[in-house]
């Protein structure tokens, strides 16, 4: 490490909403082919990288935020995605030894359907990308985020894009003015390797053959891009919402809530169980935060399309 590499590096990454979201049957490698459109919210991760006096890789977490999220579960391990990340940065730059402390903040709920796991990942790849002074592209560290998990390579970019593949396959796509939000965030979290059998199995009951999507709905880029709320209320889908609603069945007493209350539409983020409000502009987007708060739930306002993972103020250059 050189003399002027900072000691400590601070970044943040987007959690993310499925604004459309088309899944495919399960492929031989046990994986699903996916047409997803993300959109990035201004729901931050934020990971900080610190030097460590001794070689290894450790993790924290501090939990919190606007969504109140608990910590507990969160593996502090070698397994954690953020250590995954620093690791197999490290291997492919040909760091020796690393040495580095990350401490996660978690905002964006876990096991809730917005990549927050994938947030934490991007976040820890640009922030030891920086510490190690290891100069990778941003092409290599979103290669090296889709060997880590599919949403990686958005929690990079940021913006809005369609996604392909299992997800990776990105293409940028237009939105030009911002969409808000009203996230709900859940008690508990959902597999998402649990909420995609559920699909399968609820496929299989009902006869249903699914084909592989190849591409994503034009009418939700066509309502994506100027910003037409109204628009896209009446496209948004999510192919694994009856799945989650079937595993967490009190999901849909929230979204009819959510509509009751002046939501132009919800869905379930991903694979849930967190719940997404489309609202007009943000002023209904923040009468709809405080309604939903007013009844009990954990609600937060967001908008998007947000930046991906950017650096913030380094914690400590000293």
């Amino acid at each position: 490490m050189s003399l002027s590499a900072p000691r400590a590096v601070r970044v943040r990454a987007p959690g993310k909403i499925n604004v459309s979201l088309r899944v495919g049957p399960l492929r031989p490698d046990g994986y699903h082919a996916v047409a997803s459109v993300y959109l990035a919210v201004s729901l931050f991760e934020e990971v900080t990288a610190t030097a460590a006096a001794e070689p290894g890789i450790t993790v924290r977490v501090d939990a919190g935020g606007p969504l109140s999220i608990p910590a507990s579960g969160i593996p502090l391990g070698p397994e954690n995605l953020v250590a995954r990340a620093a690791a197999a940065l490290a291997g492919h730059a040909g760091v020796q030894d690393p040495a580095v402390d990350l401490v996660i903040t978690k905002h964006v709920p876990v096991a809730g359907g917005m990549g927050g796991g994938s947030a934490d990942a991007a976040a820890a790849l640009l922030a030891c990308n920086e510490l190690w002074g290891t100069g990778l592209s941003a092409a290599e560290l979103a290669s090296l985020g889709s060997q880590l998990g599919a949403d990686v390579p958005f929690a990079l970019t940021g913006g809005a894009a369609v996604g392909l593949g299992t997800g990776d396959q990105l293409t940028p796509v237009a939105a030009e003015a911002p969409l808000h939000w009203v996230l709900v965030a859940a008690d508990t979290g959902l597999s998402t390797p649990a909420v995609y059998g559920r699909l399968d199995a609820l496929r299989s009951e009902a006869g249903a053959v699914a084909e592989e999507p190849q591409s994503a709905d034009p009418a939700v880029l066509a309502a994506l891009a100027p910003g037409n709320a109204a628009a896209l209320a009446s496209v948004i889908h999510n192919d694994l919402q009856p799945a989650a609603l079937s595993l967490a069945p009190a999901l849909d007493e929230v979204l009819q809530r959510g509509r009751d209350l002046g939501a132009l539409a919800g869905i379930v983020s991903g694979s849930g169980p967190t719940l997404a409000f489309l609202a007009a502009d943000g002023a209904a987007a923040a009468r709809l935060e405080t309604a939903l708060r007013a009844e009990g739930h954990n609600a937060l306002a967001v908008n998007g399309p947000a930046p991906g993972a950017e650096p913030a103020v380094p914690a400590d250059n000293s």
